[in-house]
């Protein structure tokens, strides 16, 4: 009997050995880094709308442009993309469920997180849906030109070539065109459309894609509302709501969805503005929460790679969540000039030792390869 024990007890020991060795062997956490010698990468930062809703949120927020800010060099940072919904509510001074900070407080919160990359790389913020009030007749009107201007960033004002006008009919960075040139040989147009773009903005777009100036560019295109989670392109209607003067049991009330006029969804884009265009070769969306990606040829025979990443229910949830735990997007851009190599890595797990074996995120839908033709 007691040789059985013996036996027994070294087993179990081996056994318990064996399970923490396993666990110390895991793969070592990796810093982010450029995979290739002469790379350039873009950072691609998804909806920020409730990390700004709250003020216990916000810090995470300060972070993750801390840690794009602290990785310029070492991953050389050409342009950073916001793809829309910096706020939760555009127009609103009641504290409700739906967070503690006023709109005034949120358009601070994240101008002043981008405010650490002022001067120091350009970055685009694209307007979504939350980031616009409108009428009942569908008109709409925005704070993002009274903090987000050219002059707020010396880098945005350097590579600004070309801009439209708001709904108002002011010039603003809505809808507007930077020109980064020859990246690896290469030169780039990076454009950022309204949410739902209207008409007249579509016709913008269109126009600069096919200017003879830009015909050898390749252009990356940011909107807010192009892709849903499974790879389709957002269709229907595109509506959107207002804030009703009354708050019931806490709740700020909504109206009815109310169409906007003249406005475009994501499969109208494709066909009116990326497909036609020779030139747009990359679509980078946010809106629906969650991982998306689909190739599709435009008219000229050239893949068209398009993007969603939106992690704003991440970390808990779309209304009480943490915001989406710092998740943000690496794109790599080979010196090859074809091949673009996709990360996600989070900034707030990859911050502390006891967190980081969670920093990234290696499925097939948030690590992958593609090549432009």
């Amino acid at each position: 009997m007691k040789k059985r024990k013996f036996f027994k007890y070294v087993t179990l020991a081996l056994l318990t050995i064996g399970v923490v060795s396993n666990a110390f062997s895991q793969e070592p956490y990796q810093k982010p880094e450029l995979e290739q010698k002469g790379s350039w990468s873009v950072i691609m930062v998804p909806d920020l709308q409730n990390y700004v809703k709250r003020g216990v949120n916000q810090p995470i927020l300060d972070l993750m442009t801390a840690w794009i800010e602290d990785n310029i060099d070492s991953l050389n940072i050409k342009m950073v993309i916001c793809v829309g919904d910096l706020v939760e509510q555009e127009k609103k001074i009641i504290r409700d469920y739906d967070g503690d900070q006023s709109s005034q407080r949120q358009w601070e919160a994240v101008a002043h997180a981008f405010g650490r990359l002022d001067g120091k790389v350009p970055y685009i913020t694209a307007t979504g849906n939350h980031d616009y009030s409108i009428d009942r007749e569908g008109n709409r009107s925005s704070r993002f030109s009274e903090f987000f201007t050219v002059d707020k960033n010396w880098m945005n004002q350097k590579t600004l070539v070309q801009n439209s006008t708001n709904e108002a009919g002011e010039s603003t960075l809505e809808n507007s065109a930077y020109e980064l040139k020859d990246l690896n040989g290469k030169d780039y147009l990076f454009m950022t459309i309204e949410y739902a773009p209207r008409d007249t903005v579509m016709a913008w777009a269109k126009r600069i894609a096919g200017m003879e100036q830009y015909k050898n560019h390749r252009i990356i295109l940011t909107t807010h509302n192009y892709l849903n989670e499974k790879d389709e392109y957002t269709s229907g209607e595109v509506k959107w709501l207002l804030w009703e003067p009354y708050s019931v049991n806490n709740m700020i009330q909504k109206s009815p969805a109310i169409k906007l006029p003249k406005s475009n969804n994501g499969r109208q884009i494709w066909e009116k503005l990326v497909k036609p265009s020779s030139n747009i070769e990359m679509v980078l969306c946010g809106h629906i929460s969650g991982e998306g990606y689909r190739m599709d040829k435009n008219a000229a025979g050239k893949s068209v790679h398009q993007i969603l990443f939106d992690a704003q229910s991440m970390g808990g949830g779309h209304r009480y969540g943490n915001g989406g735990d710092g998740w943000l997007r690496i794109l790599e851009f080979y010196p090859d000039g074809k091949t673009v190599k996709v990360k996600t890595f989070s900034p707030l797990f990859g911050i502390s030792p006891t967190t980081r074996e969670h920093a990234w995120k290696k499925d097939s839908r948030n690590e992958f390869t593609l090549q432009f033709n």
